[in-house]
């Protein structure tokens, strides 16, 4: 099992940088797909980033290709989103997800964090 807790977010202006940090427990996280997902207000949760076990494969949404960075490191069981550029548009809830597999569909993500607020604004 595995839990999550995101930390990292706040209130920036367009144009600025925030890093999301994810810190994990438990046994499995070394071995688990981690990935960033978002929900804004009245949208559907959508996904924005993942990083292979190893951190040897990472996939992004077109709409942040180029301005974020997924990455971790698997001593301190955590995952990380570097978001630069930030764009009203990316206001939203961030959450962290642990999947068995590499992937980008959410339905296969076991384990959830509770969230975290980015706000942008213009």
């Amino acid at each position: 099992q595995v839990q999550l807790v995101e930390s990292g977010g706040g209130l920036v202006q367009a144009g600025g940088s925030l890093r999301l940090s994810c810190a994990a427990s438990g046994r499995t996280f070394s071995t688990a797909a981690m990935g960033w997902f978002r929900q804004a207000p009245g949208k559907e949760r959508e996904f924005v980033a993942a990083i292979s076990w190893n951190g040897g494969n990472t996939y992004y949404a077109d709409s942040v290709k180029g301005r974020f960075t997924i990455s971790r490191d698997n001593a301190k069981k955590t995952v990380y989103l570097q978001m630069n550029s930030l764009k009203p548009e990316d206001t939203a809830v961030y959450y962290c997800a642990a999947s068995p597999i590499f992937t980008m569909a959410s339905g296969t993500y076991k384990y959830w964090g509770q969230g975290t607020q980015v706000t942008v604004s213009s």
